[in-house]
């Protein structure tokens, strides 16, 4: 009896790809060395834009504490599904950024990049906590010496132009002269510069606004390539939106939502909601919080009004669809869905020195950095920690 030839069953590659898009970046770096083919296929941007918006689709959560111990930066990495239990997986240390004067400030996420900016000797970096990348910008050039009564304020915006396909930071320095009087900004006088990583350089912009905008990282974000900041005009004459179109490379305005109230009896933080731009507003002096949320979709209209959320201390970020992180009472991390008034906790310690939480997707988008191991960044696991 003649033995039978084996038979071999060949997947198209097509729906390898498929398959593969469908993995987490772990699995992908694992199968990097698998083939050729896999390698570069995960290089490209048809690839990274794929796997990018399947992530967005599912329930996984990534999330970044920021935080300090003693002169060291560190960022505590959690991730879970959000129906089950949350753990903090690391501890990342980034000695970059040691010996900071002020907290560096996190810009982002934008496709799963973090900008991450030192306000007190201008140190900035990009990251992808995904794959491990890490690229140091060099400098800006926007120094400009002190003047008698002028106060410096400086300020970021992280973005994505999708005509070139290039990631863009844009970096305000503004010198401010503050009526000691009335203690309000009385005139601006500022620069800005815009960095491209596809260049790796900086270059000025001429076209400078007439308004200063904040440097909070909650009252920045950028929606499809245009950054938004709560913004102040000279005088103290308004309080608006300013935003940086970044592929036209422009600047525009636009007024907050008429919540019936001024800005300085309520806190407004500018977020994402469902694609749209979105303001939170909440009282500055009330224990419980209550709030309203108003989108922007042609003109402002009022989403949500929650009357009292009881028990949490402080708003530390948001998700995709306009869910809240808040530091709780006793300084547990918990999560608040609007659209069911559900307060959910997610296990975890808040860390009551934390600076800010930024929530992200998994992206295999490249920075052309370089490895975490080659900047000396570590990750210790909370179980050896």
């Amino acid at each position: 009896m003649k033995g039978r030839s084996k038979s071999r069953f060949e997947v198209p590659e097509a729906l390898t790809l498929e398959i593969l898009l469908k993995l987490p970046i772990k699995s992908l770096a694992r199968f990097n060395c698998v083939c050729k083919s896999w390698c570069s296929s995960f290089r490209t941007l048809y690839f990274s834009s794929k796997h990018y918006h399947n992530n967005l689709k599912s329930s996984n959560l990534n999330v970044l504490f920021q935080h300090r111990y003693g002169n060291t930066l560190y960022f505590s990495q959690l991730s879970t599904g959000k129906d089950e239990n949350s753990l903090v997986t690391h501890n990342i240390c980034l000695p970059f950024f040691e010996n900071c004067v002020y907290h560096p400030q996190v810009y982002g996420p934008c496709n799963g990049l973090l900008c991450l900016y030192d306000h007190g000797d201008g140190k900035a970096a990009l990251w992808n906590p995904s794959t491990g990348e890490f690229k140091i910008l060099p400098r800006s050039s926007s120094r400009r010496p002190p003047f008698p009564g002028y106060t410096s304020f400086k300020c970021v915006g992280f973005g994505y132009d999708s005509k070139t396909d290039d990631y863009k930071v844009i970096h305000f320095i503004t010198l401010v002269y503050i009526d000691n009087e009335f203690m309000y900004p009385h005139e601006f006088r500022s620069r800005v510069e815009l960095y491209s990583l596809r260049s790796d350089s900086w270059k000025e912009i001429s076209s400078v606004p007439k308004a200063c905008p904040f440097s909070n990282y909650l009252c920045s974000i950028c929606i499809d390539g245009i950054c938004y900041w709560e913004a102040m005009t000279e005088y103290h004459r308004d309080n608006l939106i300013l935003s940086f179109d970044m592929v036209s490379e422009t600047f525009s305005t636009l007024h907050f939502p008429d919540f019936g109230g001024s800005l300085e009896q309520y806190n407004v933080q500018l977020l994402e909601f469902n694609g749209s731009l979105g303001v939170i507003v909440h009282p500055r002096l009330e224990t419980e919080k209550s709030f309203d949320l108003w989108v922007m979709n042609g003109a402002w209209t009022k989403q949500f009004s929650i009357e009292s959320i009881s028990g949490v201390k402080k708003l530390l970020g948001f998700w995709k669809n306009g869910e809240l992180f808040y530091r709780g009472s006793s300084d547990e991390l918990l999560l608040f869905e609007p659209s069911t008034q559900e307060l959910k906790k997610l296990g975890i310690n808040a860390y009551p020195d934390a600076t800010c939480l930024v929530a992200y997707v998994e992206s295999l988008v490249p920075i052309n950095g370089r490895s975490e191991h080659d900047e000396h960044i570590t990750h210790q696991s909370v179980r050896d920690a």
